[in-house]
């Protein structure tokens, strides 16, 4: 993280039908993205839930068909936030 500089990222995997998530934020960014409110945003277009602290978080899904079009909306809900 701290290589990054200025970053907000989400991963995703899928395995045996689950989708598991993780965000992370740079503790600059933390005051207007936190990491918990991102993986929620995907996590709750994928059937899931997830929290953790501004800095990073998990979730997990049971809806990996639409995980590609929930990652697709990521850039656009942390612009919406910048």
């Amino acid at each position: 993280r701290d290589k990054l500089g200025s970053a907000a990222i989400v991963l995703a995997a899928v395995n045996d039908g689950k989708v598991s998530l993780i965000a992370g934020v740079t503790p600059d960014l933390t005051a207007k993205v936190k990491a918990g409110e991102l993986v929620n945003f995907v996590a709750a277009q994928v059937g899931g839930k997830g929290g953790g602290k501004p800095d990073m978080a998990q979730a997990g899904g049971t809806q990996p068909e639409n995980l590609a079009a929930a990652l697709a909306g990521v850039a656009k809900w942390v612009e919406g936030r910048m």
